[in-house]
């Protein structure tokens, strides 16, 4: 890629953008832009008669809005590296276009020189983030998960003996149905109530026709 041109496709609706970004990267070294489409449909249609290296997309578009054009280009074309440029920062709009495969993230507001180096970067395999998009990433990242259910935290066999329980079945029956030993079965069971954290097979049965585990 060092020494080919980097080949560049806009998908933007509105055309003063068109011109301005063509018109920028047009005077930068090995950057070529090779076709500008103005909503996702003649995106995807000049991304297959030119096969860029790198597109430009626009999120907000009348039909076929980037997140799709996005997410269909890149079923056609994994190798290409698509670079978002927008005006939005909404999580709505964000996240689900990184998740359909984004690239790079950078707002319109961006300089024409960041522009091109994230077009660089792209071309070479390196993903670039807009500071605000970074830090949005991070901070979701960061967020604590919800806490695990306690039965989440039971084997598959400490889950039969739950749904056995709550049939009302005593311990003989559980080591009939399962195969296994009285002892075993006494094993599981004491798991079972200290992991669900409750104190006796009462409450356990309770526990799985609550949460719907039982049979």
């Amino acid at each position: 890629m060092d020494d080919a041109l980097i080949k560049v496709l806009l998908v933007d609706d509105h055309e003063m953008v068109r011109i301005g970004l063509a018109a920028v990267l047009g005077t930068e070294d090995g950057i070529e832009v090779v076709g500008e489409a103005s909503n996702g449909h003649d995106g995807i249609r000049l991304a297959q008669e030119y096969r860029p290296d790198v597109v430009l997309m626009d999120l907000v578009m009348e039909g076929m809005d980037g997140i799709e054009t996005t997410r269909k280009l890149l079923q056609l074309y994994p190798d290409c590296k698509v670079i978002v440029l927008t005006s939005f920062l909404d999580d709505e709009k964000m996240y689900p276009v990184i998740e359909a495969g984004a690239f790079s993230y950078l707002l319109k507001t961006s300089r024409a020189s960041e522009i091109a180096q994230a077009i660089r970067a792209a071309a070479k395999g390196q993903s670039i983030l807009e500071s605000q998009v970074a830090s949005k990433i991070m901070n979701r990242f960061r967020q604590p998960k919800p806490a695990a259910e306690p039965h989440e935290e039971l084997t598959d066999r400490e889950m039969e003996v739950l749904r056995l329980i709550a049939k009302g079945k005593s311990n003989q029956e559980l080591a009939d149905d399962l195969f296994i030993g009285v002892k075993t079965v006494k094993f599981h069971v004491t798991n079972v109530l200290s992991k669900l954290g409750v104190e006796d097979r009462t409450q356990a049965a309770i526990y799985a026709f609550k949460h719907g585990l039982a049979e």
